[in-house]
């Protein structure tokens, strides 16, 4: 159903690092960009699309709150590499990876400029 989730960023230059980084855990790479935004696609322009965008405003970007965006992945493996590789590169956590619930398995972390993401399998 989704075509695409922007999230917002002050420093496209970093935000677009870590997100090379990051979403290369899981094949993710550039599909589009310009001046103002980069979004990942893991190929597949029919499934949903993770963009970084300074606001259009002009103003200060800042997460919004109870925002979040979901990465789904088809490991528990991937989960935890995506999970560590964000954290490694200076996310924060915001929910250790593991079990919630008896089919869905997640981690939780806030980008560089505090947008909260999940990465997840279902299974």
């Amino acid at each position: 159903m989704l075509g695409y989730v922007t999230l917002g960023t002050n420093d496209m230059a970093r935000g677009a690092k870590f997100y090379d980084e990051v979403l290369a855990t899981i094949g993710g790479t550039r599909g589009m960009e310009a001046d103002t935004f980069i979004a990942w696609t893991n190929g597949n322009p029919q499934q949903c699309m993770l963009a970084l965008i300074k606001p259009h405003n002009g103003e200060a970007a800042t997460p919004g709150n109870g925002t979040m965006a979901a990465i789904a992945v088809d490991s528990r493996d991937k989960v935890d590499l995506l999970h560590a590789k964000a954290l490694e590169l200076g996310a924060k956590d915001e929910g250790a990876v593991g079990e919630r619930g008896s089919t869905f398995y997640a981690g939780y972390f806030r980008d560089l400029d505090g947008n909260k993401l999940n990465v997840f399998f279902m299974g």
